[in-house]
């Protein structure tokens, strides 16, 4: 690990000032980061720890939520609006990580979680464009079984890791953010680039750019919402699929749905055509499955990848069927 200065941020401000330093990183609950750093991947010569920022939960006058970017997971797992208006996020939350994790990891930084791409982090052995652009990518032809079969490029099919994101794709909050130029709030759909042939940048977020939270908007009167985690083992795994889903059925129609996809792309994936073909159709099985074939036909399976396509729409399936049987 290369030498670094520490400071502590004693407000956004001071935070952003110390940040815009060349070679500065924001220090959230340091999960992610201090792994890249033992691994040289990230450098930084200046930490500024971002954890005594907001770490408030407040409630919105129309229902929403603004949740601060110092929020440590397991607190918003367990606040009580959370677990009663945003539950898709409380069940995300539990199936990533170890508890232990959780209770260190913090909004903000999971918003920023890099991929855990085995090439990325074969330093010694493996070329990546993510960790160094115009290297080259060992994983397309690799053993690509945990990659991409939407929105990869010939410079990455690295996956999205984390599960909050996924469940946050399907609520479609907006981040907040501040930088020298002011504040700025960027939806989140829009949040995390796709790799093009510049892997490397992750996020729309300028250098020095500071997330200092992000607002929930209301869910509405009678959706059910629901995340499941399909991996290779039942504890401590990341996802081979995962679903979440929101879906308002009246009169047997459904009126509104919001389907999200983890690990099977660069970004949390929002399933459009699914949704698209949804909206208005019978909230029944025949349109699940319809819905879900639409989706995968424009998966680009690698070559150990392919059960994935089929993974994901059966789960698409079995989760849509899930609320609708709530709903009923």
């Amino acid at each position: 690990m290369n030498p670094f200065s520490y400071a502590r941020a004693s407000d956004p401000g001071d935070a952003v000032l110390r940040g815009a330093a060349q070679g500065s990183q924001y220090l959230g609950g340091g999960t992610n980061l201090v792994d890249l750093m033992r691994e040289t991947i990230e450098r930084p010569s200046a930490l500024v720890d971002v954890t005594g920022l907001s770490d408030r939960i407040e409630e919105r006058p129309d229902g929403g939520l603004r949740i601060g970017a110092a929020v440590r997971n397991t607190a918003m797992a367990e606040h009580p609006l959370v677990r009663s208006r945003y539950p898709i996020l409380t069940r995300a939350i539990v199936a990533g990580a170890s508890p232990q994790i959780r209770n260190m990891a913090t909004v903000g930084g999971n918003l920023l979680q890099r991929t855990r791409c085995a090439y990325f982090y074969d330093t010694d052995g493996a070329r990546c464009n993510k960790r160094q652009p115009e290297q080259g990518c060992d994983a397309r032809d690799g053993f690509n079984r945990m990659h991409a079969i939407f929105g990869g490029s010939s410079s990455c099919v690295a996956v999205h890791p984390s599960d909050l994101c996924v469940a946050l794709m399907a609520l479609d909050p907006t981040v907040h953010t501040l930088s020298s130029q002011g504040e700025r709030e960027i939806p989140f759909a829009e949040l995390h680039r796709l790799p093009g042939d510049r892997p490397d940048i992750e996020t729309m977020l300028e250098p020095g750019e500071l997330i200092t939270g992000l607002t929930l908007p209301a869910v509405p009167l009678g959706a059910r919402s629901a995340y499941r985690k399909v991996r290779d083992r039942s504890s401590y795994a990341f996802a081979l699929v995962s679903v979440a889903a929101v879906l308002n059925v009246e009169d047997g129609r459904v009126q509104d749905v919001r389907i999200a996809l983890g690990g099977v792309a660069p970004k949390p994936w929002r399933a459009a055509k699914a949704e698209a073909a949804l909206r208005g159709a019978p909230g029944n099985e025949a349109s699940f499955a319809a819905a879900a074939r639409e989706e995968l036909a424009d998966a680009v399976p690698l070559r150990d990848n392919g059960f994935k396509a089929e993974l994901a729409r059966r789960t698409i399936e079995a989760v849509l069927s899930q609320l609708a049987g709530e709903a009923a």
